[in-house]
């Protein structure tokens, strides 16, 4: 759909997939990629009825950073061309996290670099077995980017952001699980199978109150308590009145499945 080259991107019904789509370059995060992959979170947010995101890899790699060899190519002008990879990558992965659906992570692999940061985004997140994460940055002396600096310190804590950016510890499925990066951790062969499942679960939800869950857990970490709480009665409210609300309540009393639009 729309032309993608570094990505594919798909929709059956109420579910969208983006796949990153470089397997012989590791899946190698280049300016074309980024600005692909902002254009896909675009159209996820904005298009009617989607109710979930799969974003997963083709081949052995999740992603492997930034390609570096692209960084190289631009000589003198490398500085000018990192900044608009991250502009597009950053525009994609603030859709992403903002958009009502909700969005899945699948890590069929190694997840280093900007990987490493684009797992983080997930509402939920799988990894393979055979998966593994290193941030990597600092090895080719940059720094992170990619949200990693936000997300990381919230789900593991600053003194395990600092050890993981600073001396780029290599975590394999069931370490990035205990540490709270990952959601579960399933065999190679059923990533997808699982994947599929999630979505197809979540597919049944109420897309307004997936959003709030999301809004509200984004808001969490900045506001007060009162101010927080002022946000989740405000956000039930509106969910109660919006016709899943309605339809959620009146399922409940006649003790049957809600169908939710």
């Amino acid at each position: 759909m729309d032309n993608f080259e570094t990505i594919r991107f798909t929709r059956d019904d109420r579910v969208a997939t983006i796949e990153l789509d470089r397997p012989d370059a590791a899946n190698g995060l280049t300016s074309q990629m980024a600005a692909e992959l902002k254009r896909a979170a675009r159209l996820c947010d904005t298009a009617p009825g989607l109710k979930v995101v799969v974003l997963t890899a083709a081949g052995r790699f999740f992603c492997a950073g930034g390609d570096i060899k692209e960084m190289a190519a631009h000589g003198d002008a490398v500085g000018s061309a990192v900044k608009s990879l991250a502009d597009d990558l950053h525009h994609a992965i603030s859709t992403l996290s903002r958009m009502q659906p909700a969005l899945i992570v699948a890590v069929n692999g190694v997840a280093a670099g900007a990987g490493f940061s684009l797992a983080l985004v997930g509402d939920i997140v799988l990894a393979a077995e055979s998966a593994s994460f290193t941030m990597a940055y600092t090895r080719a002396g940059l720094c992170p980017d990619g949200s990693s600096s936000y997300f990381l310190p919230r789900l593991v804590g600053l003194r395990r952001a600092q050890e993981l950016m600073l001396l780029n510890p290599t975590l394999d499925a069931d370490q990035a699980r205990d540490l709270g990066l990952v959601t579960r951790v399933v065999a190679d062969d059923a990533l997808r199978a699982q994947a599929d499942a999630l979505a197809a679960e979540l597919a049944l939800a109420s897309r307004g109150s997936t959003a709030r869950v999301k809004q509200l857990l984004l808001a969490s970490f900045d506001n007060s308590l009162e101010t927080q709480m002022e946000l989740e009665g405000r956000f039930v409210s509106q969910c109660a009145a919006s016709a899943d609300g309605q339809e959620g309540i009146q399922a409940f009393i006649a003790k049957r499945t809600p169908e939710f639009d």
